[in-house]
C-alpha cells in the first residue's frame, strides 16, 4: 500500500478540529485529506471553508448531500470506502478530537504494510502527560508494543487497510447506529483479518470534545443513560 486517504467527520469542537486540522496537515507525509462537516455551527462551517482554502483539504458539507440529521458516519464512512477503493487506498480515520505527531501517519502506515495480515492498525490515545487514556484504558504499559487485540479499535487513529475494505461494504452497516467503530473491528477478524493497536505510537485525546453531554457519564451517570437510551443518543 503507497496511497491513503485520511478523513475527519467534524461536528463543532472548533479549538480541537483546529489541532487536528494543523497536526494532520503539517505530516512527514501528504495525501488527499478529506473533512466531512456534518452539520456544525456557522462559525466552524466558516473556519473550515477558509481553511480549506489555505491548507489543501477537500471540505465535504455534509448539508450539501443530505438532508438527515447529525451524525452522518455511515454516509461519510461509505463516500470514503468509495474513493479509497477506487485509488486502491488504504483508509485512515482521525477523529476531531485527536492531535498526531508528524510521523504518526507514516508509522501507521509502515506497520499496515509490514504487519502481516493486517485489517486495521491504531495508534494509542494519551492524555496531556502521555497517559494512556478513553478509549484504550484497558492497555498496560507492560503490554507489547505491537498488540494483536480482540479488543474493538476505536476510530480515533485509525487505518483500515485496501485488502479489507475490499472485503468489506460499508453499505452494510446499520441504519439503526451511529457509531460503527465496534462493528467493523469486529467484522475485520471475522473476515480473517489482524487488528493492532501500536502502544508506542502515541496521540493526544480529548475525549468527546464535539459531545459534550457524553462527559455526563462520569459526573452524572443517570443522565447520561437516559439520553443515551430514551433519547436514543450515541448508538453503537
Amino acid at each position: 500500500m503507497d496511497k491513503l486517504i485520511t478523513i475527519t467527520p467534524v461536528k463543532d469542537s472548533l479549538d480541537t478540529t483546529k489541532e487536528t486540522i494543523e497536526a494532520i496537515t503539517s505530516s512527514s507525509v501528504s495525501f488527499p485529506y478529506y473533512i466531512f462537516n456534518d452539520f456544525s455551527g456557522p462559525e466552524t462551517k466558516s473556519f473550515l471553508e477558509k481553511s480549506a482554502k489555505e491548507s489543501g483539504f477537500n471540505l465535504i458539507n455534509m448539508e450539501d448531500i443530505t438532508d438527515h440529521p447529525s451524525p452522518n458516519y455511515k454516509l461519510a464512512l461509505q463516500i470514503s470506502q468509495q474513493k479509497a477503493l477506487e485509488n486502491n487506498a488504504g483508509l485512515l480515520i482521525i477523529e476531531s478530537d485527536v492531535k498526531v505527531k508528524k510521523d504518526t501517519i507514516e508509522k501507521l502506515l509502515y506497520y499496515a504494510n509490514t504487519i502481516e495480515n493486517c485489517g486495521m492498525v491504531a495508534a494509542v490515545t494519551v492524555d496531556h502527560d502521555e497517559n494512556i487514556n478513553f478509549p484504550y484504558n484497558h492497555v498496560s504499559p507492560e503490554d507489547p508494543e505491537i498488540m494483536d487485540t480482540n479488543h474493538s479499535l476505536s476510530f480515533c487513529c485509525t487505518l483500515l487497510t485496501p485488502e479489507f475494505l475490499k472485503r468489506f461494504d460499508f453499505s452494510e452497516l446499520a441504519e439503526t447506529k451511529d457509531w460503527y467503530d465496534v462493528f467493523i473491528s469486529r467484522s475485520s477478524i471475522k473476515l480473517g483479518f489482524h487488528n493492532y493497536l501500536i502502544t508506542s505510537l502515541k496521540v493526544l485525546h480529548q475525549p468527546h470534545s464535539s459531545r459534550p453531554w457524553k462527559h455526563l457519564k462520569y459526573s452524572n451517570p443517570l443522565k447520561y443513560y437516559f439520553l443515551k437510551f430514551f433519547k436514543r443518543r450515541d448508538r453503537i
